[in-house]
């Protein structure tokens, strides 16, 4: 049979520059916003017609850091990292195909000049391709009763402080990005170290916009230590 093969309707534009420190699922962190400008020749007011109705959507992307790289089992964080399942019984991006699917919230559909979507609760990397879009619709989607294997439930949540010094740091920054320190509350307190990380006195790192967020963790607290701007070639 043929191969199949897709063009991506745009890129996704989110604050995340790293693998690390991103959500392990959409929606965990509402103030994590995207923005995906459609390319040509979908960036036609009439392809979105009718999806500002929606809250929430799909979007089908390709793992673009992954390509090429999968495994028949893998470790899902879940379950310690040391545990191994099946990889269709999991949400690993190393697949044989490198296809994932998110539910985000629709925030805005802007048509004024081509199409821009605002989304909220992204969990993808900055420049993640977008294939396809598709609403999502409750009362067809959501099943109370289903099982959800290993993923039992919300994973427990660190409480999150600011040395003075982050504080400070952060302050200044929220003046290009309103939602900083409420972004990185949410993405902590759900603790993004691998499940096997167990020094409580490594300083650990992620990128977030054009920042460089480091922070350590103790058993039941994330304590946020300094926010460096980053320059263009990633050094500090």
């Amino acid at each position: 049979m043929p191969e199949a093969r897709f063009s991506p309707i745009g890129y996704l534009a989110t604050p995340f520059g790293d693998r690390f420190g991103i959500p392990r699922q959409p929606r965990l962190a509402p103030h994590a916003r995207g923005q995906l400008r459609f390319l040509r020749p979908y960036d036609r007011a009439e392809a979105v017609r009718g999806l500002e109705a929606f809250s929430h959507v799909w979007l089908t992307f390709i793992f673009h850091r992954t390509a090429g790289r999968w495994s028949p089992t893998v470790r899902p964080p879940r379950l310690g990292g040391n545990e191994r399942v099946g990889v269709f019984a999991s949400r690993s991006p190393f697949r044989p195909n490198p296809l994932g699917l998110s539910l985000v919230e629709l925030l805005a559909v802007d048509t004024s000049d081509g199409v821009l979507l605002t989304f909220g609760g992204v969990d993808l990397l900055d420049g993640t391709p977008v294939l396809d879009i598709k609403p999502y619709i409750p009362f067809i989607e959501s099943e109370p009763a289903a099982r959800g294997g290993f993923v039992a439930g919300p994973p427990p949540l660190l409480a999150v402080d600011f040395s003075a010094q982050a504080a400070a740091q952060l302050s200044r920054h929220e003046r290009r990005w309103p939602d900083l320190t409420a972004l990185l509350r949410e993405l902590l307190a759900q603790d993004p170290r691998p499940a096997y990380a167990e020094n409580p006195l490594r300083l650990y790192g992620f990128r977030l916009y054009d920042l460089e967020i480091k922070w350590r963790c103790t058993a039941t607290r994330a304590i946020v230590e300094e926010v460096l701007e980053t320059l263009v070639d990633g050094c500090t």
